[in-house]
């Protein structure tokens, strides 16, 4: 398998084969991860944000730092010469000449296909629009993987925004290169979109459904997601929706006790703070493997493993 110099744009550019090496690697970066290395010694990652972030951007940094490499970059556009006009080609191509490898984050669907159209150096998507997340995917698999020792034969529930929530895109899309159940909870308004729904259908069973009591008690994974205010075309379709569910200490009553609970962050209210005490959740602990994962990712496209 050839990673060295290859652009992550889509999960779905990745069979289940290189997606399974790359959870290996994400594996063997663990004790890297804790004592560091430099392996990526003079290797430049610039991360350009065009919209907010702290986990991603703050892991994409911490990923190479931990390999020996340096960062640059911004993490709002308003600080960059965006600002003055300049268009997302010429960012790019100007970046470019001072990173090995630049991550974009950008609000537009389609932005980062385009930036590794016209670059010389790999891109990897941090976020485009609603479209996709391709790292986040990557990570939760590993997480998935890691609590409970495989992917086949689960049974896993999205839950929230499916509609505008880019990181269950890139979930599905995944997910369906796995012998696995998905689940899909979310308010008629924010189904799955259409197109990922074709897809996946025809390669793993889905069942969609708006009450999330339909389905608690019998799946091994819930993956929880915010409804996405920002990206609602009108705040009062935001409203209608706004705390569609909350996960509470007594909506898990009689779920499976090796039930994981995982969460993309940043939460508003989806997930009560007591919910945290748990066993169940492990969305803080994915905070940890979008490290590991995204330097597993990081060494194989600048060809420091293969």
């Amino acid at each position: 398998m050839k990673f060295e110099g290859r652009d992550i744009i889509s999960i779905r550019d990745f069979t289940r084969e290189e997606i399974d090496y790359i959870l290996e690697t994400a594996r063997i970066m663990e004790p890297i991860a804790r004592k560091g290395s430099d392996i990526l010694k003079g290797k430049i990652l610039a991360t350009l944000f065009f919209e907010p972030s702290t986990r991603t951007r703050l892991s994409f940094e911490t990923a190479m730092i931990k390999l020996g490499g340096s960062t640059i970059g911004f993490a709002e556009a308003e600080i960059a010469s965006v600002r003055k006009g300049e268009n997302l080609v010429d960012t790019i191509r100007t970046v470019e000449k001072y990173a090995d490898v630049i991550a974009l984050r950008h609000p537009l669907e389609g932005a980062a296909r385009l930036a590794a159209e016209v670059a010389e150096v790999p891109i990897i998507n941090g976020g485009s629009g609603a479209e996709e997340h391709p790292t986040q995917a990557m990570l939760d698999l590993y997480t998935i993987q890691k609590e409970k020792g495989c992917i086949d034969g689960l049974k896993i529930a999205l839950l929230g925004d499916l509609r505008y929530g880019r990181t269950v895109h890139s979930l599905a899309y995944a997910l369906s290169n796995y012998d696995v159940e998905l689940y899909l909870v979310s308010p008629d308004a924010l189904r799955m979109r259409r197109e990922v729904l074709e897809e996946i259908r025809g390669r793993i069973p889905v069942k969609e459904t708006s009450n999330i009591n339909d389905v608690i008690n019998d799946v091994d994974v819930l993956y929880v997601t915010r409804i996405q205010k920002e990206r609602f075309p009108d705040v009062a379709e935001y409203m209608k929706v706004k705390g569609s569910y909350r996960v509470g200490l007594e909506t898990l009553e009689k779920v499976k006790n090796g039930l994981i609970i995982l969460h993309p962050l940043p939460r508003t209210d989806e997930i009560a703070p007591e919910v945290d005490a748990t066993p169940y959740a492990k969305y803080f602990q994915q905070v940890w493997n979008g490290i590991v994962t995204r330097m597993a990712l990081l060494a194989l496209i600048l060809g420091a493993v293969n």
